[in-house]
């Protein structure tokens, strides 16, 4: 079995593969700095929890933009699985034009939605909307160019900020809201963060259609956390919300091959 982690700002997302299939999916919330034992513990205790022995885990791969927490990440993958991760960092083969002025600046979560994304989609240009901590938007062309993208404040971010630099706003539950104008301060706010992060990304994706795509819409696929959100919005051709998981799989089997 093959453990896949992606190391967020707030969250640690965890899924488990046998051979090409998603068995198991678990999260964390992230914290600033946790110890090697702290995470290999609550990564072995999580497997149990969801029936999976820890001894079943062969492979690891992982990616996370919290540097600081790459170290101890590899030594919890050492020290209480026995495996040496795979790390989804500049210099691993990605299968990806990157066109990046720097490449080193593009984050790994960003690489893996890509790598995915073309592997499920191949020979078409694609548009991959990823809802996390931050909202980011990448284009790929048919042919593997990573063209560059967006980063956006994510919907929870967006709603923290409102809560932390107001008065009066309150924290509200992310859902979609059943009118356009909320008729409270909360139905308010879902409202607009609902609204506001859908006339965004459309306005974005109808952009990146016209400039870079010469008009022609590409193929386009929500994932992450908040995906689901829009299902219904028909926003998306495809929402995967494991899309990044499968990434990491991809890039360790890509990385594997001599």
């Amino acid at each position: 079995m093959i453990l896949c982690l992606d190391v967020g700002n707030t969250q640690v997302v965890a899924g488990v593969f046998r051979k090409e299939k998603l068995a198991v999916q678990f999260r964390s919330t992230s914290t600033a700095k946790p110890s090697s034992d702290e995470l290999g513990i609550f990564l072995r205790s999580a497997l149990r929890e969801n029936g999976i022995d820890p001894a079943q885990i062969s492979q690891i791969s992982f990616c996370s933009v919290v540097p600081d927490i790459v170290h101890s990440l590899r030594n919890a993958c050492l020290k209480y699985f026995e495996v040496e991760p795979f790390i989804l960092q500049v210099g691993v083969r990605t299968g990806l034009k990157i066109q990046y002025r720097n490449p080193a600046e593009v984050g790994s979560d960003r690489i893996a939605d890509a790598i995915a994304a073309v592997d499920l989609f191949p020979g078409q240009d694609l548009i991959v909307v990823d809802f996390g901590t931050a909202t980011t938007i990448e284009a790929i062309r048919k042919d593997g160019t990573y063209m560059g993208g967006m980063i956006l404040p994510g919907i929870r971010l967006a709603m923290e900020a409102l809560e932390s630099k107001t008065a009066k706003l309150p924290s509200v539950e992310i859902v979609e809201p059943e009118t356009v104008l909320g008729r409270s301060t909360s139905e308010s706010i879902q409202a607009g963060l609902y609204y506001g992060n859908l006339g965004a990304i459309q306005f974005a994706i109808e952009q990146i259609s016209e400039r870079e795509f010469s008009g022609k819409r590409p193929r386009v696929i929500g994932c992450g956390g908040f995906s689901s959100l829009f299902r219904d919005s028909g926003l998306f051709d495809h929402i995967i919300p494991d899309l990044l998981l499968r990434g990491l799989l991809l890039a360790l089997q890509m990385n594997s091959k001599d």
